[in-house]
């Protein structure tokens, strides 16, 4: 080293920076590596994400070159900086001085200048590091194992032996990945979200309530049930004797156009429903979906743990839990909703309470009852009297109509410290 000139000795130092810079910077980019896109490209073919793939099924092995090439650099450059500093300064300050200037030289353009780079782009220094990283364990394969099990000999009395992790996501993290990191258009998120969602929403969350059942009674007269019928917006109807607890199946308005005037019978009715569908109301939405399928099934009558009706879902309910709702017109969706010229809205009291909020874009409280007659009685705790209101965060609602214990409308109004 003494007969090496000045001018040796700082182009050997710039090397072993840059060769330093490049083994941190290798480190940081190997780590940083989505490795759901590194396995999407390795599947594809390419090569340096193929490599840098292997190398990462063995992380301890990867960190083993990387550090050991790194510190052999290092102890190099600070032999040589000391001996830079000696000549400069003399054999007293020469090494502290040394030390401390190389420590921040290091520092600067071996460590944080190339780690930051490789953190912002991995995938332009991971993928060629690969070629060069994968031969350069081969030839140092002895000093890697050996480091790795001395390492983890001393490590192990300290760290808790676990199984061996898989990198999977929950649904949750999934769901943030999907949120924040797709370049997906907002529609399809939302949809690929909605599918996730299913597992937390039961059929009971999107059922239509009892109250909203429109169906036939078999005790009606033909003219009734040619009305009730005719008048159907609904592909599918319930046929039940007397309340809707006694169902004796479903008929397929398609079936129903055979019916001409008003000389067919119950019989006749009958002969053209299936069996109903019961499901209870505590299944989630993915069980109940695939039952759908597995049943052959559009409709099904929703039943409490004592057998009766609570409600009625569709595959169409179900469906748009996923996909949103098949029609923007509010008013359409829920009869005599609407805006008023105040901007407050008059809703169905029947109406449930997660359809409003996707309509309108609010955050009135799901957790518990489903109608907007539910959550209205709730927050109030008994049924009122005469008008009332109640305010539910930036929402205040008002009886608008009520009528044999139920609010048939609300009247809702949205504060201008709330959502739109």
């Amino acid at each position: 080293m003494h007969e090496l000139s000045m001018g040796a000795l700082l182009l050997i130092i710039l090397v072993l920076t840059v060769m330093s810079g490049y083994f941190a910077g290798s480190e940081t980019a190997m780590m940083a590596l989505n490795r759901y896109r590194l396995r999407h490209l390795a599947l594809e073919g390419h090569g340096g994400a193929r490599k840098a793939n292997e190398l990462l099924q063995r992380p301890d092995r990867l960190l083993g070159v990387i550090l050991v090439g790194n510190n052999v650099v290092i102890f190099l450059t600070a032999s040589f900086g000391t001996e830079v500093a000696t000549r400069l300064i003399g054999d007293t300050a020469g090494p502290f001085v040394g030390a401390l200037v190389l420590t921040v030289y290091m520092l600067i353009f071996a460590e944080v200048t190339p780690k930051t780079v490789a953190a912002a782009r991995p995938e332009t220094l991971a993928f060629p590091s690969s070629y060069v990283l994968q031969p350069l364990l081969k030839l140092s394969w002895p000093v890697v194992i050996f480091v790795n099990w001395f390492s983890n000999l001393l490590a192990a009395p300290m760290i808790a032996r676990t199984e061996e992790k898989t990198e999977q996501l929950s649904v949750a993290e999934l769901k943030t990945v999907l949120n924040e990191h797709t370049t997906l258009p907002p529609e399809r998120q939302a949809m690929l979200v909605g599918i996730l969602d299913l597992e937390n929403v039961t059929v009971e969350d999107i059922m239509v309530p009892r109250a909203g059942i429109v169906g036939i009674d078999l005790e009606d007269d033909a003219a009734t049930i040619l009305e009730t019928i005719e008048s159907s917006q609904h592909t599918r109807l319930p046929v039940y004797r007397e309340h809707i607890d006694d169902v004796v199946g479903v008929l397929h308005l398609r079936r129903a156009a055979r019916f001409a005037g008003e000389t067919f019978t119950r019989v006749d009715v009958l002969r053209e429903t299936e069996e109903p569908y019961f499901v209870p109301s505590s299944t989630p939405l993915h069980t109940q979906l695939y039952n759908f399928q597995k049943e052959k099934r559009r409709v099904a009558l929703v039943v409490d743990e004592y057998g009766g009706i609570r409600g009625m879902a569709t595959l169409e309910d179900l469906l748009e839990e996923i996909v949103g709702e098949f029609t923007t017109d509010f008013a359409a969706r829920f009869g005599e909703a609407h805006r008023e010229d105040d901007g407050s809205y008059v809703i169905d009291g029947s109406a449930l309470v997660r359809d409003v909020n996707r309509a309108l874009g609010w955050e009135l409280p799901t957790s518990g009852p489903r109608t907007m007659n539910g959550l209205f009685l709730e927050r109030l705790e008994s049924f009122p009297d005469g008008n009332v209101s109640v305010r539910i965060g930036p929402y205040v609602l008002e009886t608008a109509r009520m009528a044999e214990n139920f609010v048939r409308t609300v009247r809702v109004t949205v504060l201008a410290d709330g959502a739109r």
